[in-house]
């Protein structure tokens, strides 16, 4: 049947998931980094999606499509639930932690916390902590998820932090601008395993290349029942 479906520009699609959190009926995943239709007899038409994209890389279109199937779309959000941060298709599961009381020495539990201020949107280009810094750029949830998260990450780094659904902004330039204009030794992204933490590797990515300087980084993906993802 011909009726009225949405269509996704890859090109302008930044990966940050937004439009797979607002689509309520489960239509769009993300893969490789890319917002993607994955099911089109999921896809009503009404749109929600639409002004959820910060890049305006959703449309409509009238094309061939099978029908909307509602009964489909009811049966697999019976299956499953939505996470806090409102990224679809993930199973609810109870996250069982040990809560004894444990006796740690000082230096295990002090912050390694050593610039201010943290927000990506708010540090300063040209600081000076960032000449020959060891970047760290993590997803907001992620040091609430991780347990040792100061030690393993934070430690000997600046530390950025950002949530790409939340701030509904590209990070990319902001982040051009730091590496470009600064010694960067390396980069390190500690992302959550949920979509809508695509975006932020997605733009440290763009800005690394739009940088045009070839830095060691690396990606860490942090579960959300706090793991270190294999």
């Amino acid at each position: 049947m011909i009726r009225k479906i949405i269509k996704i520009d890859s090109e302008k699609c930044n990966g940050c998931g937004a439009c797979a959190a607002a689509c309520h009926e489960g239509a769009i995943e993300m893969k490789n980094g890319k917002a993607v239709l994955t099911r089109e007899d999921y896809c009503d038409g009404l749109g929600d999606c639409l002004p959820a994209c910060p890049t305006g890389a959703i449309t409509f279109e009238e094309r061939e499509a099978p029908a909307y199937d509602e009964a489909a779309v009811l049966a697999s959000k019976a299956k499953k639930t939505t996470l806090p941060c409102g990224c679809p298709g993930t199973e609810s599961r109870a996250i069982k932690r040990d809560t004894s009381p444990v006796d740690l020495p000082q230096s295990s539990i002090s912050s390694q916390l050593t610039q201010w201020p943290v927000q990506i949107k708010l540090v300063p280009v040209n600081a000076p902590y960032f000449d020959g810094a060891n970047l760290l750029v993590a997803a907001d949830c992620t040091a609430f998820a991780y347990g040792n998260f100061h030690n393993e990450f934070i430690r000997k780094h600046v530390n950025l932090v950002g949530c790409p659904k939340l701030d509904m902004v590209d990070y990319s330039e902001k982040l051009t601008a730091i590496i470009a204009n600064n010694n960067i030794k390396s980069v390190t992204v500690v992302r959550m395993e949920v979509p809508c933490c695509g975006g932020i590797e997605n733009a440290v990515k763009q800005a690394l290349l739009a940088s045009g300087k070839f830095i060691p980084w690396q990606v860490v993906t942090i579960t959300t029942d706090g793991r270190i993802a294999d």
